[in-house]
């Protein structure tokens, strides 16, 4: 078997990539969003915010793609871990190449310096077992929902942000499409930071470390892989201090998929419904602007469960759970 680093100018290697993944996906849980081919070659261009990572694709020796191996290494925070995704085709399962694969990401991560290795699979059995072989231990539950917005009682959700608009009268919404303006990427760092304050359960991890040029990375990156962001910002009416925001990114390749990037409100701000407020004006401005969407993918600790109500009350289902582990090399 060989192991070669990919190249997102690769579009042969980057559909045979993807054509593993997911036939992976096909057998351990068909609904999760997959990648094509494009956004594959995208993620490994630019990643989520200009800090992309390495992909390794397995070949046998007929040249046939049997395994994909994925590796975040962060750049502006949590710098002595990286974060290995593993994958194999189901035809080629059992011959022990999800081991070879994890063991060639620890080799990486010792050749870097980095000490610790993070690591996710689906809720299954299998997963668990091959975590178990690997000496990684359980630290968090992340759940993906969905919202399918054909079929969404709309009327309900015009009552949410009716009721929480009430709730939060000192404060006003500002709808953006694109990069920030200048005069709010600091108030917008302090926003984006408030994310930290999610539940992490066991996790060994440092706070994510938000700067304007990383905002402004995120926004280039996301232009670049043909994504279209849409914020709603809120502001208080007094002071003009920024308080909270929720992001939807829309695909231009396949414009019905839609994904929740974020939703945090500031601790000084929390207690008027503004993240109830937030998510129901993006659902009201998206029906607007996205005639084409139908759907919008989002991610919880399991334990978040201000955020989850919410969701749920907005008529989210369960896509997948997901286990992560880590270990120290």
């Amino acid at each position: 078997m060989e192991i070669i680093k990919l190249s997102p100018d690769d579009e042969i290697g980057c559909a045979d990539a993807v054509a593993v993944d997911s036939a992976g996906w096909k057998v351990d849980c068909p609904e999760v969003l997959q990648h094509t081919p494009r956004s594959f070659a995208n993620m490994l261009r630019y990643g989520w915010d200009l800090e992309p990572p390495e992909a390794y694709l397995a070949r046998d020796d007929d040249g046939t793609a049997v395994g994909l191996l994925v590796v975040d290494i962060p750049q502006y925070d949590n710098t002595d871990k990286t974060w290995l995704d593993v994958k194999v085709h189901p035809d080629h399962r059992g011959r022990g190449i999800g081991s070879t694969l994890f063991e060639y990401g620890e080799k990486l991560t010792r050749d870097l310096g980095r000490t610790g290795v993070s690591f996710g699979g689906v809720d299954l059995p299998k997963a668990k077992a091959f975590a178990a072989r690997h000496g990684l231990e359980q630290k968090s539950v992340e759940v993906n929902r969905r919202q399918e917005l054909v079929g969404l009682d709309w009327d309900l959700v015009q009552r949410m942000y009716d009721e929480s608009a009430a709730a939060a009268s000192g404060y006003e919404l500002l709808k953006l499409t694109g990069a920030l303006p200048d005069d709010m990427l600091e108030g917008m760092v302090a926003v984006t930071a408030s994310i930290n304050d999610a539940p992490k359960d066991d996790l060994d991890v440092e706070d994510d470390v938000f700067s304007p040029e990383r905002l402004r990375a995120y926004e280039e990156a996301q232009r670049k892989s043909d994504r279209t962001v849409y914020r709603v910002i809120a502001r208080a009416k007094d002071t003009g201090e920024l308080a909270g925001h929720t992001v939807v990114a829309v695909e231009r390749e396949r414009p019905h998929i839609g994904e929740q990037h974020d939703t945090a409100v500031s601790r000084d701000h929390r207690g008027h419904r503004l993240g109830a407020l937030l998510k129901s004006a993006m659902l009201l401005w998206l029906r607007e602007e996205e005639p084409a969407l139908t759907q919008i993918d989002t991610w919880n600790a399991e334990s978040n469960d201000h955020m989850i109500s919410i969701n749920e009350a907005l008529n989210y289902h369960i896509v997948a759970r997901f286990l992560d582990y880590q270990k120290y090399l």
